[in-house]
């Protein structure tokens, strides 16, 4: 067998659909079928919907974080993202300095 047929014949499995051991080794998302990853997208949006509705109508919820997504094969750890420091607004007298200098220009 010529090392062309055996790339073809490699091909044509990972192509296949369904759960393949070779393409589970070659590839690590596809471990989970398209239904588990499905699946996991539902359960993630329904938290997250959970997760909003409890955040606008509880008093309580201040203190509440938002859900983890549910980790997939083949995805790496999600890193968490550092807010930047949010600027506050020029204040009624910063304004009208501001707009004083630009007419006396």
């Amino acid at each position: 067998m010529s090392l062309r047929r055996v790339s073809v014949l490699i091909k044509a499995l990972l192509r296949k659909p369904g759960r393949s051991v070779l393409l589970a080794a070659l590839d690590e998302s596809a471990e989970w079928s398209t239904q588990d990853h499905l699946m996991a997208r539902v359960s993630d949006a329904l938290e997250l919907s959970n997760y909003l509705f409890l955040k606008a109508n509880s008093d309580a919820a201040a203190d509440l974080s938002p859900p983890d997504p549910l980790p997939r094969p083949g995805s790496p750890t999600p890193v968490p993202v550092q807010e930047e420091p949010s600027e506050g607004f020029a204040s009624g007298a910063d304004l009208a300095e501001f707009f004083q200098q630009m007419s006396n220009m």
